[in-house]
């Protein structure tokens, strides 16, 4: 679970995220990373779960890989990670490596518009914490990747209203859905698929 190389990886990360944050550095060039107490939802999310399968889209640095990869371990399970982003994959790779969660987690380097298709998994927990304006397009295509009973968490429903409102309405407004906007940090749009 959290071990002592897990939490010395997640601190040194938001460290280096705050530090990124009081520089006023550039979305583009920061990690981007969800907030501690995200971290520890997703945690809560997938740890009590057999055998979870996590569909991560927007590894950015690794960080909230970390929390899930770190939930998967408990009673078994992996993350597969979606990041295009050549800077952060490194900065993912030796980070995961670092924290000893390896076996737990996998990288698919690319676009996850591009990536997503060829993936012939069934996930139980979908992570979405990608480009604002893409999420339609990735809830979709991740849509055909799970099963009833399966879980959509998407980051930044409330930081970002502009567009994600409209996310968040759709996922409301879906019959094959119970979908819930929970006010925690940025905002994470809960959905289960019912069928």
């Amino acid at each position: 679970m959290l071990d002592d190389r897990v939490r010395a990886v997640l601190e040194r990360l938001e460290r280096e995220d705050a530090e990124e944050r009081e520089q006023g550095l550039p979305a583009t060039d920061r990690s981007r990373q969800i907030a501690r107490t995200t971290g520890q939802f997703l945690f809560a999310l997938v740890a009590p779960q057999t055998d979870c399968e996590v569909l991560e889209i927007g590894g950015s640095r690794g960080y909230s890989t970390i929390w899930l990869a770190a939930g998967v371990r408990h009673l078994g399970g992996r993350v597969l990670s979606l990041e295009s982003d050549p800077r952060k994959i490194e900065a993912w790779r030796r980070n995961v490596a670092d924290a000893g969660l390896e076996e737990w987690a996998d990288l698919v380097e690319g676009d996850a518009h591009e990536m997503l298709p060829a993936i012939d998994d069934v996930f139980d927990v979908v992570f979405i914490d990608a480009e604002k304006g893409d999420y339609e397009r990735l809830f979709a295509a991740a849509r055909t990747k799970v099963e009833p009973g399966a879980l959509f968490a998407a980051d930044n429903v409330l930081s970002h209203a502009d567009p994600l409102a409209r996310y968040s309405a759709a996922r409301q407004a879906d019959p094959t859905l119970e979908s819930v906007t929970i006010p925690l940090d940025r905002g994470i749009e809960l959905s289960v698929v019912l069928r």
